[in-house]
């Protein structure tokens, strides 16, 4: 695991753009910053139509993880449970309905 953030980061805005392909194994950590870094992350997400969900706890773990490396085992129901809220808020069929 990497140090904790440097007392200043705390204060800066941060930001990690994850992805997931059905081909990969996990979801993939695709860019992460803070500062303006940060917010030009966010600001061409939303520019792009994606959702940017705001959870400083996940942030911080996820700022761990190393660019374009998967997400650790860890961390996956957090970003399953992500991945289908957003899936049945973007007009997709309710996950518990789907497994009947």
């Amino acid at each position: 695991m990497a140090p904790p953030p440097h007392s200043s980061d705390a204060h800066r805005p941060s930001a990690v753009a994850v992805t997931y392909d059905t081909s990969d194994s996990a979801p993939r950590v695709v860019a992460k910053g803070y500062g303006t870094l940060a917010e030009t992350i966010i600001n061409t997400a939303r520019e792009h139509g994606l959702y940017v969900h705001e959870s400083p706890e996940l942030v911080s773990l996820l700022m761990q993880v190393d660019l374009d490396a998967h997400i650790p085992p860890q961390l996956y129901v957090a970003i399953a449970e992500l991945l289908a809220w957003l899936y049945e808020l973007e007009g997709g069929e309710p996950v518990a309905k789907a497994r009947v």
